[in-house]
C-alpha cells in the first residue's frame, strides 16, 4: 500500500507566486534579472561563445534583449523567476539562472536556463548559486520538489547535477527540438524537501573542501 510523504508547515495554502529576491553567498549574488543586465550578459555569453554549444539554447548577443524580455514576461506570468548571476570577486555578471516551470499548487519548480561564461566554469559560482536557490526553494518558499533537466548528450551537465546530490529519475525521450533540428532526449533529476536536510551540508562542504570544482 502506498505511503504518503510527510508534509511540512505550511501545508495547505500555496503562495500566489515565487517572490523576487536577492540571494547572496560568499562567492555569488543572484539578483532579479532586468534590462540593466543586458550588456553584462552579452559579455558573459560571449566568454566562450556559449551560443555555439549544440546542447544549450544560449542566445547570441543580438538576441539577449529578447531573451531578457521573454524572461520578464514569464516572471510576470508567474511561471519563471530569472536571476542575473554576479561574481562577487570581480563584480561582473557571470551568467544567468532561473526557477522555471513553476507549479505552485503542487509546490514544485525547475532550476534551469543556467548559462555561465567560460571564465567562471569550474569555479564555486555555479555550485553556490545552486545552494542558494535550493535553500530559498525549500526553506523560504516551502516547495516540495525541485527538478533539473539537461540534454542527454551533455555529460558535463549530467555529472554536475549528480554531484549536487540530485536523483536521476529517467530520460524524457524526444523531449525538445534544438536550434539545429536535433530531437533532444532530456535527463530528469530531482531533489525533494525530505532529502534537502541531508543534501544541504554536503553541498556546503563542496564549497569549502573543493572550491574550484563544478
Amino acid at each position: 500500500m502506498p505511503t504518503q510523504q510527510p508534509t511540512r508547515e505550511p501545508s495547505t495554502d500555496s503562495p500566489a507566486r515565487l517572490r523576487p529576491a536577492v540571494l547572496e553567498g560568499k562567492h555569488v549574488r543572484l539578483e532579479p534579472l532586468g534590462p540593466e543586465h543586458h550588456d553584462g550578459l552579452c559579455a558573459a555569453f560571449s566568454d566562450g561563445r556559449l551560443w555555439e554549444l549544440a546542447v544549450t539554447l544560449v542566445p547570441e548577443p543580438e538576441g539577449v534583449g529578447r531573451f531578457i524580455e521573454d524572461a520578464l514576461a514569464a516572471r510576470e506570468a508567474g511561471t519563471q523567476l530569472p536571476f542575473a548571476t554576479i561574481d562577487l570577486a570581480s563584480g561582473k555578471i557571470a551568467g544567468t539562472t532561473r526557477f522555471m516551470n513553476i507549479v505552485l499548487p503542487h509546490r514544485r519548480a525547475e532550476i534551469g536556463a543556467t548559462f555561465i561564461g567560460k571564465s567562471w566554469q569550474r569555479t564555486p559560482v555555479n555550485t553556490e548559486a545552486k545552494l542558494l536557490m535550493l535553500t530559498h526553494a525549500f526553506e523560504v518558499e516551502a516547495l516540495n520538489r525541485i527538478e533539473f533537466l539537461t540534454d542527454a548528450r551533455n555529460e558535463t551537465s549530467r555529472a554536475a547535477i549528480a554531484r549536487l546530490g540530485a536523483t536521476q529519475e529517467g530520460i524524457l525521450r524526444s523531449h525538445m527540438v534544438m536550434r539545429d533540428g536535433w530531437i533532444r532526449d532530456s535527463v530528469l533529476f530531482s531533489v525533494t524537501a525530505t532529502e534537502w536536510p541531508t543534501l544541504k551540508p554536503r553541498l556546503a562542504d563542496r564549497l569549502t573542501e573543493r572550491p574550484s570544482s563544478e
